[in-house]
């Protein structure tokens, strides 16, 4: 099977119309043969009847599957269809995402043309509900708002720049070779507030050789609704993927490297708290954009500290 297409979701029954809406629109991919994978992650909603009425008048030539998936957690969710998925070039579609009808095609092309790419994304277009607060473009790529230009190229793994887990494509081949059964980071369940879940694969695919390219001709819309431009949504986000960052850092490290790790983390992440308070000094709290800095900058501060308890203490 040429691909796979897989959306995770956890309750989404009111968000996954439109996308597969968009997906039955795709083009120029009759001489491809794929399917298309609902992972319902636990959800409590009508998600399961929804998929049901789409699967009962379903018109893709693609088949649609549906799995239930139990163990919350978005990292869960991707394991669970990397399992079920019969593509050699998997992709990863939140309940969120809406594809333009040339994704697949764009997608399956660059795969052609770069074979040597283990996974790569595309341009993520921002589709928000209400207006976004001044100087946003700061912090968009948190909301996996994503545009690198015009041109094909390389992220950068060693800097932790990769792309999101939204409108990722990976080839089946490189995650079976590369992600280890057990990862570390799950994703934000709950009160599990830990972010990188989807970085955590790629720096595993990096490692093992792979390649990790930018697609500008992939165009993803992600709709962003109002509650997640505000601070109960944001601040959290900010200290999971600030937490996280130690743990990423280490995929790629050697042992001798990692304790010269731990201690730039915590230097380097004080300083850059110190600097913050420094330079806003009592508007650090009444601005949005620089309140969510200042807890990446804390989470990041912390991070060594996660990191060494999933290590002494794992799970």
């Amino acid at each position: 099977m040429d691909f796979s297409v897989i959306i995770p979701t956890y309750n989404g029954a009111n968000k996954l119309p439109k996308v597969l809406d968009c997906l039955q629109e795709q083009i120029k991919i009759n001489n491809l043969i794929g399917e298309i994978i609902i992972i319902d992650n636990n959800s409590t909603d009508s998600t399961v009847n929804v998929i049901k009425t789409y699967q009962e008048n379903w018109q893709f030539s693609w088949p649609l599957k549906y799995y239930f998936e139990p163990q919350q957690g978005l990292a869960f969710a991707r394991k669970r269809a990397i399992k079920e998925a019969k593509g050699k070039l998997i992709s990863f579609i939140d309940d969120d995402n809406l594809p333009q009808n040339n994704w697949i095609y764009e997608a399956y092309e660059f795969s052609k043309k770069y074979p040597q790419v283990g996974a790569f994304s595309g341009k993520i277009v921002g589709d928000f509900e209400q207006k976004t607060p001044d100087n946003f473009g700061v912090i968009s790529q948190f909301l996996a708002i994503r545009d690198h230009g015009q041109k094909p190229c390389l992220f950068e793994p060693e800097k932790l720049r990769l792309p999101p887990g939204a409108g990722l494509v990976v080839r089946r081949q490189a995650w079976i070779e590369s992600v280890p059964q057990k990862t570390y980071l799950i994703g934000r369940v709950g009160k599990y507030n830990i972010a990188g879940e989807d970085y955590e694969v790629l720096l595993y695919l990096h490692k093992k050789g792979w390649e990790i390219w930018y697609n500008p001709k992939m165009i993803l819309h992600h709709v962003i609704p109002k509650d997640r431009l505000s601070q109960d949504y944001l601040l959290p986000l900010a200290m999971g993927t600030g937490l996280a960052t130690c743990q990423l850092r280490m995929i790629l490290a050697k042992n001798w490297q990692k304790p010269l790790i731990l201690v730039r983390t915590i230097l380097g992440n004080f300083r850059r708290i110190l600097l913050h308070l420094l330079k806003y000094k009592s508007e650090v709290n009444n601005n949005l954009i620089s309140a969510f800095e200042l807890q990446f900058y804390w989470g990041s501060f912390l991070s060594p500290f996660y990191y060494l308890k999933t290590i002494f203490n794992p799970k």
